[in-house]
């Protein structure tokens, strides 16, 4: 009876060894082929948004001048509506735009 078992228990051993064996060969063949597909496809760039309260004041901020150019361009453009003047009104809200906000929001640019 304990030869019997004995037998049985190294069968059993030598099956799930076979099954390790043949498990590892193709972990390693899947990996040799994800490291193959890594190397042929090029990765996208991402961008990740700051987080934070200072990052979300900036956003806000910078949402505001923004709006502000734009409240500025569509107003001219209503009110005068002369092309000259409303170039001549993008070109300095352009160059003024730093300057408003390093004095409005205290920050260097």
């Amino acid at each position: 009876m304990s030869k019997e078992r004995a037998r049985r228990r190294a069968e059993r051993e030598a099956e799930r060894a076979r099954a390790m064996r043949a498990n590892e060969v193709r972990q390693a063949r899947r990996a040799r082929r994800r490291a193959l597909a890594a190397r042929l496809v090029p990765r996208p760039v991402r961008f990740y948004r700051q987080g934070g309260l200072l990052a979300r004041r900036h956003r806000a901020q910078n949402s505001l001048v923004a709006l502000g150019f734009l409240l500025v361009q569509v107003l001219v453009w209503l009110v005068w509506g002369s092309f000259p003047l409303s170039f001549a009104v993008f070109v300095f809200s352009l160059l003024l735009a730093p300057v408003v906000v390093t004095l409005a929001f205290d920050r260097r640019i």
